[in-house]
């Protein structure tokens, strides 16, 4: 084989990889391990057993991807015609549907078995669960029935935070439930920010997105009352005691700074403030829960010193 057939030989492979890679969307898996990782964190007083943590990041980590292959899979028609979702593998045709369910049929198989043997059978099957719920009933159905699709859908994407805890203690519990209703309230200002932004693209595939079927002006309304909302369920941690002052300061601030966005999407909105918004909103999240995490050693540390 000359130099210039390795080359292109070693250059499709790269490609091909790199296909199969896109499918797992990575930078969206990557947000969710970060709030599953948080999970566990808050699960142990002191840090949690290391290989409970590397089975069941690995094992949750792979059930979200295999979740977002089948994704690609089902929205493969709509995707084709969006702007935003145009060069995906299996809309481009780079990767074939079959081949796609394959890939993520090996990812879920993987990881539920990691989960079950490794870290405990209810994570595993929860975590099956909510690919259900975000590739079937969210993706299949939800998405194209109602305006109300990520709010409902929501629900699905925000299980992470209990998939880690329940990874390190193997039972449900108040704690990780407020986490989750956190990332609930939080979907839908950070969804329809972007949908704002891609309002004609939701439209030109007839997808009931709220600013297509209420318009742009209620849907901004309804950010800013999701931000306020948002607010309030991140004060629950610390009234109940979940968490210290610091995360109280913290997530003031943080919460402040999105109404503030809303704010601005709402009554003085420039062509890229919805995208900015959306874009806040990850920012807020991993800041988020990085805080919650910061909070959670400080006050252990300080417990340990008094004890």
């Amino acid at each position: 084989m000359t130099q210039a057939k390795t080359i292109t030989v070693i250059g499709r492979t790269h490609s091909v990889w790199r296909d199969y890679y896109q499918l797992t969307k990575p930078k969206v898996v990557a947000l969710l391990l970060l709030t599953a990782w948080v999970g566990m964190l808050l699960a142990q007083p002191g840090f949690p057993a290391i290989d409970l943590l590397i089975f069941g990041t690995l094992g949750i980590g792979l059930l979200s991807s295999a979740a977002a292959a089948l994704n690609h899979v089902l929205d493969q028609r709509i995707d084709a015609q969006m702007v935003r979702t145009h060069h995906r593998p299996v809309a481009r045709g780079r990767i074939s549907a079959e081949k796609a369910v394959l890939f993520s049929g090996i990812l879920a198989g993987s990881g539920f078995v990691l989960l079950y043997s490794m870290v405990n059978p209810l994570t595993a099957w929860l975590t099956l669960a909510s690919l259900f719920g975000y590739a079937v009933v969210y993706t299949l159905y939800l998405k194209r029935a109602t305006p109300q699709n990520i709010v409902i859908g929501g629900l699905a994407g925000a299980m992470p935070p209990l998939l880690g805890w329940t990874s390190m203690t193997g039972e449900i519990a108040a704690e990780p439930l407020l986490l989750v209703m956190i990332i609930f309230a939080w979907t839908p200002p950070h969804f329809w920010a972007l949908a704002i932004h891609r309002r004609d693209d939701y439209a030109k595939v007839n997808m009931p997105m709220l600013p297509v079927t209420h318009g742009i002006e209620f849907t901004k309304t309804a950010i800013f009352l999701y931000t306020l909302i948002l607010f309030l369920v991140c004060l629950l941690p610390y009234l109940v005691g979940m968490t210290g002052v610091i995360y109280l300061l913290g997530t003031s601030v943080l919460n402040l700074w999105f109404m503030a966005w809303a704010w601005q999407l709402k009554f003085n909105a420039k062509a890229d403030t919805a995208i900015k918004t959306f874009r806040f909103s990850i920012v807020h999240l991993m800041l988020l829960f990085l805080l919650l995490m910061l909070d959670h050693y400080a006050k252990w540390t300080a417990f340990s010193a008094l004890n």
